[in-house]
């Protein structure tokens, strides 16, 4: 098994680092095919979503593997349409019935958008009565993060936003740092863009520690302190991307890629055009 790091959440509980994101794989036994796949070559830390519809495949693909469940870290996220005083207790509960688990190691709200307010209260009693681990938010880069750090008695655990070498979120890092929040990346390979991908850096990289572009990339990832959850439901994809805890970039590499900062995201909707399309999408139980 590959030698994976871990984060120390501010709640003193350890996340693996690297893990499976499941987002965009269609269908429970498609996910659960990557899911078995993923453990099966050393993944710990499986990524998932109400919205993404593949919860039960997610589960499915846990049990079937034969690991005990303290070995698996699950991650899921709240829709809006879940957000609420009452109503979010009820989401939580048809989650853990979808993932066939008794709780979930890390709950985050998905978008800044709705109730979110009661729904992180709601999230806290579900910290105290064990069903959830630890909680956090994704997409919260507006000024509706300090509106939840304002109001949390358990602080954010973790935010998960979009990030990669392009886009590093040196300025939210700031932001979250006082609190002890740990940087989740979505989009860590810049959305597969191939200017990104094919930056001289990373082909030179690569040569040098025989790994591909994208390798280069995933260990850049993980020692800027980011968790990283790449998607793949391919099999030699899966192995390549774990396959990255063998060798380590120097100070003046890493320095190297940190210059390639351009403050560039490629999901670049505002947060009006964002509510008005979340708003139409309403998840299956």
């Amino acid at each position: 098994m590959n030698n994976q790091t871990t984060i120390t959440l501010n709640n003193g509980t350890k996340i693996p680092q690297f893990g499976l994101g499941v987002f965009q794989i269609e269908g429970n036994e498609a996910t659960k095919k990557a899911v078995l796949e993923a453990l099966a070559q050393g993944y710990r830390h499986i990524d998932t979503a109400h919205a993404y519809q593949n919860e039960r495949g997610v589960g499915a693909g846990i049990k079937e593997s034969g690991l005990a469940r303290e070995e698996v870290w699950i991650t899921s996220k709240l829709w809006p349409s879940d957000y609420g005083t009452a109503k979010t207790t009820i989401a939580i509960d048809k989650m853990l019935q979808r993932l066939d688990t008794d709780y979930i190691d890390l709950l985050l709200l998905h978008q800044q958008f709705g109730a979110y307010k009661e729904a992180w209260k709601e999230m806290e009693l579900a910290v105290a009565s064990g069903k959830v681990k630890a909680i956090g938010l994704s997409n919260f880069e507006s000024n509706r993060l300090e509106e939840i750090l304002q109001i949390a008695t358990i602080q954010p655990a973790v935010l998960q936003v979009e990030c990669h070498p392009y886009y590093q979120q040196s300025g939210l890092k700031k932001r979250i740092e006082p609190f002890g929040i740990a940087l989740e990346s979505w989009y860590p390979l810049g959305h597969a863009n191939e200017d990104l991908l094919n930056e001289p850096i990373f082909q030179q990289l690569a040569k040098k520690y025989a790994k591909t572009n994208a390798q280069i990339i995933l260990r850049w990832h993980i020692q800027s302190g980011n968790i990283v959850f790449p998607r793949s439901t391919k099999q030699n994809h899966i192995q390549e991307n774990i396959d990255i805890f063998d060798f380590a970039l120097s100070n003046d590499e890493m320095a190297e890629i940190n210059q390639l900062d351009q403050n560039k995201r490629f999901f670049t909707l505002s947060l009006a055009e964002q509510e008005a399309q979340l708003s139409q999408f309403i998840p299956e139980d």
